[in-house]
């Protein structure tokens, strides 16, 4: 079965073509990243005037490059949330232009499915039961994902994903945008001897508002701080927030495999530390390949496919749905 992904959620534009959920044929991705790096961050109108722009040049190419014609499709599959509003609009406006055209069925898919589905691709061997820890620019979620279409959220972030506030650091300490790659690179120079605070909660639930704020103020009474000390350790620390949920998470569910999804799963050091589990706890770590870490139609389309197996379609009135939760 053939699934063509469409992803436009911020400020990726990416089609895809996947066979059965875990054979990528193609993966073609357009990104925004130099477009609004000079703003610091994206800026929603210029992102989605730029998907309008790219996004039928990228689905020829997807489907040149996977060496098919639209009528080879089974489904179209694309991101109708969560995300900018804007964005969301231009790709579901175009599946379904596509859908009715071609005939074809739509699925809408939930763009954090489609970061959990990335690990299927990458993972030929990963089946549920799982522990997924969802870290991203948009979410901080810890899901047990008890089959391909049923989850439970047992934490998620009370104020800023890890994403947001890596980014945040980023631009107070200099770095600018994207923050994470930044950071993440700078820490390799530095040591994690200075103490930042830990938001510790009556539930599986994050917080990463106070470290941020410590961090920027930190950086404002002291100028002159090492950068790479201060990036160092900021990762440290908000990586044993994440260590430490997960573990109480997967021990009272008695589950041994813990799966690493969303753009901030790419991060070498938060990679590393969950790796070490396998030795000290034994446990199984999977996480995507880099270029599944980020927004992309494959993983849609991975997703897209369990939704379509299982008998969830969309009809033409697919709107858009910002604010879409996972459950």
């Amino acid at each position: 079965m053939l699934v063509l992904g469409i992803e436009t959620s911020c400020d990726e534009t990416s089609v895809a073509v996947v066979e059965n959920g875990r054979k990528v044929l193609s993966n073609i991705i357009s990104s925004q990243v130099p477009i609004h790096e000079k703003f610091g961050g994206v800026v929603p109108e210029i992102a989605s005037r730029n998907h309008v722009e790219v996004i039928s040049n990228v689905m020829k190419k997807a489907l040149e490059e996977a060496k098919v014609e639209l009528k080879n499709i089974d489904a179209i599959a694309c991101t109708y949330g969560p995300g900018l509003v804007g964005a969301l609009l231009v790709g579901v406006s175009y599946a379904k232009a596509l859908s009715y055209a071609s005939n074809k069925p739509l699925v809408g898919t939930n763009h954090i499915e489609g970061h959990i589905a990335a690990n299927y691709i990458t993972h030929k061997d990963l089946q549920p039961p799982f522990i997924a820890m969802i870290i991203s620019g948009g979410h901080t979620h810890l899901v047990h994902i008890k089959d391909y279409k049923t989850f439970e959220i047992l934490g998620k972030t009370r104020d800023d994903a890890i994403g947001e506030a890596f980014d945040k650091v980023a631009r107070v300490i200099g770095l600018g945008y994207p923050g994470g790659p930044k950071i993440d690179k700078l820490a390799k120079e530095g040591n994690t001897s200075i103490e930042l605070p830990k938001t510790h909660l009556d539930s599986l639930d994050f917080s990463f508002s106070g470290i941020k704020t410590a961090v920027i103020n930190l950086n404002h009474k002291n100028p002159n701080v090492d950068k790479a000390d201060l990036s160092a350790s900021f990762e440290k620390t908000v990586t044993d927030i994440l260590l430490e949920n997960t573990l109480k998470a997967a021990k009272s569910l008695k589950l041994k495999t813990i799966v690493l999804a969303g753009g901030v799963s790419a991060n070498s050091y938060i990679r590393e530390r969950f790796m070490e589990l396998e030795k000290t706890q034994g446990m199984k770590i999977y996480y995507p390949s880099p270029v599944l870490c980020t927004d992309n139609a494959a993983m849609i389309a991975s997703a897209g496919y369990y939704n379509y197996i299982n008998g969830i379609t969309s009809g033409l009135e697919l709107n858009a749905e910002p604010n879409l939760k996972l459950t």
